[in-house]
């Protein structure tokens, strides 16, 4: 369980640095059991510039369980709508090291729909 942990770390932090060389806005998510986060970071690292995640109450009213896809697609579709109104459209997508497949690729599809280029 540990070597799994810190395999996944091992990766997020390679993705990091290759970004933070880029100097463009981080798109990261944050994944658990129970819910998916997401927040637009500033280019220096300093400042989160827009969130949406699984756990806010408009998302929570429309949505049985916050740990599918179906809520990874609406926190997509939300960080995308909050990023634009951020005046940001273009960034970096850190996935923190999970593998881009179920619920990290639909949110990132949906940030795609409605917006967001990474």
């Amino acid at each position: 369980m540990l070597i799994k942990k810190e395999a996944r770390r091992r990766r997020a932090l390679k993705t990091r640095a290759r970004i933070a060389a880029k100097k463009s806005f981080r798109l990261a998510i944050s994944r658990t059991n129970m819910h998916i986060y997401a927040q637009v970071i500033s280019a220096e690292g300093d400042r989160i510039l827009a969130c949406a995640s699984s756990v806010e109450a408009d998302v929570r009213k429309s949505l049985a369980n916050g740990g599918n896809k179906a809520a990874a697609a609406v926190v997509g579709k939300r960080i995308a709508e909050k990023a634009k109104s951020a005046g940001i459209t273009r960034v970096a997508f850190d996935r923190s090291g999970n593998r881009y497949h179920g619920r990290v690729k639909a949110l990132a599809e949906a940030a795609r729909e409605h917006g967001l280029q990474f």
